[in-house]
């Protein structure tokens, strides 16, 4: 069968790399073509090293709906694929519009939760009318939908009208780290970890990447005071949240750190706030990471000045070159910074990536209770969690992480072991493609249609 996937743009975010992993990983019965509109291709070897067919189509970015629509029926038309699926919500309606034009059927994907009450709070205007009546008017084109998380269905039955049964969930997923031995990199004058054996947790170390790998025990952390997040710098990732619960954390805890990775569109405003926050020497935002899952499981280093510790102004200015991260693996700078809990206080979200990566490391959780969240951990069974936006609470979890280490390993491990079993990436994409084929049988798509005359 052959299938052409069309999406927004090939930045590095969590529905371009969920694409990237699950379509590097369909069978050969499946004859794969990616189309992405708008010249942003920060994934773009990655997809070409994965033998993924790309077309780019060139247009400038904003909207252009009718060049798009125009230009990506012509490739339909020279493509001749026997289905169509759309992600994001630009590729979404153009994708729809050259679906009822050339008479190829579309798949639709929900993998945002755009309908959210806190996503609409502050989009208001003739704009986003625009943009809820285009959904909700093209939203019967698709002949049926795939959502990442049970609440997308929900939330998009209720807004769009979409038919419940219509749609389908399949989770996203990661690679499961495979544990290899390797010894752990020592920093020259440094002295060797002692392990705790009293305090060991039966788990796994595991170091993803194309590193050797290691395999131990993870050890309970006699501190737990390096919280770590990324994701792109959104208002709604709810960044400022955790400054904020972090600088109440500080009061009692002054050596610990907070470390944001990630670029967007809020960074000076999370500057600002560091900066009036008087955070500058214990919070910081180094930009993007190339393999999160390297820097949760082996630590990572912030190259530093002459002085013994990171200087705020290199870490967060965004035309700064002097300061970069890199895996711990890499190279050998002066400070490596092991991070001991994952926060992840969004506001909404699709299925998140990012947490699946958390878990998949074994690395303590604090998460936000948005219904997407979850379906993928429990409180206080698998991590800890909290009320969205609640900048106390989650102050509160925070102190409570550093206070009680062994437990916080104990719920990280129990999330490592949920993600094995449930978001596997193999598993994952194996349930992606059988669904489309399920899909195409039920239509009948992609047999050979019979003429009159050869009966």
């Amino acid at each position: 069968m052959k299938i052409l996937f069309t999406q927004d743009a090939l930045v590095n975010a969590g529905a371009e790399r969920s694409h990237l992993e699950i379509l590097s990983r369909f069978s050969e019965e499946v004859d794969v073509g990616f189309v992405y509109f708008y010249p942003k291709d920060d994934l773009k070897k990655a997809y070409q090293r994965a033998g993924i067919r790309l077309f780019f189509l060139d247009i400038p970015e904003s909207y252009h709906f009718i060049l798009a629509i125009r230009r990506l029926v012509k490739l339909i038309r020279q493509e001749k694929p026997d289905l169509l699926v759309s992600s994001l919500w630009r590729a979404d309606i153009i994708t729809r519009i050259a679906s009822w034009i050339t008479g190829v059927p579309l798949v639709g994907t929900l993998v945002n939760d755009s309908y959210a009450p806190l996503a609409w709070t502050d989009k208001k205007g003739l704009k986003y009318k625009v943009v809820y009546w285009l959904d909700r008017l093209t939203s019967s084109i698709p002949i049926h939908w795939i959502a990442n998380a049970e609440a997308l269905t929900n939330s998009h039955v209720k807004m769009l009208g979409i038919k419940k049964d219509k749609i389908s969930v399949v989770y996203r997923g990661r690679p499961v780290p495979k544990p290899r031995s390797l010894p752990v990199p020592q920093m020259e004058g440094l002295p060797k970890p002692e392990l705790n054996h009293e305090k060991s947790v039966d788990c796994e170390d595991i170091v993803q990447g194309d590193h050797s790998h290691r395999s131990v025990s993870l050890q309970a952390e006699t501190t737990n005071r390096n919280f770590i997040s990324y994701g792109r710098l959104l208002e709604r990732k709810g960044f400022q949240d955790a400054i904020y619960a972090f600088s109440e954390v500080q009061k009692k805890y002054p050596d610990c750190s907070l470390t944001i990775f990630g670029e967007g569109p809020y960074r000076r405003e999370l500057e600002r706030q560091v900066h009036y926050l008087g955070l500058e020497k214990t919070v910081f935002l180094p930009g993007k990471i190339p393999n999160p899952i390297d820097t949760l499981i082996d630590g990572f280093y912030l190259e530093v000045s002459n002085t013994s510790k990171p200087q705020h102004k290199e870490i967060v200015s965004s035309t700064s070159k002097s300061t970069i991260c890199v895996p711990a693996y890499r190279k050998n700078y002066q400070q490596l910074t092991k991070a001991h809990c994952f926060l992840f206080p969004s506001w909404y979200e699709g299925f998140s990536g990012a947490l699946i990566e958390a878990m998949m490391a074994g690395m303590p959780i604090i998460a936000s209770d948005i219904p997407m969240n979850l379906e993928a951990i429990e409180n206080q069974k698998s991590a800890l969690v909290f009320p969205v936006k609640d900048v106390k609470v989650l102050s509160e979890k925070m102190l409570w992480a550093i206070e009680n280490p062994e437990v916080m390993t104990i719920l990280g491990s129990k999330a490592q072991k949920t993600a094995k079993e449930r978001f596997d990436i193999d598993k994952i994409a194996m349930q992606y493609e059988e669904m489309l084929f399920q899909v195409a049988k039920r239509k009948k798509i992609g047999e050979p249609k019979v003429k009159e005359n050869d009966l």
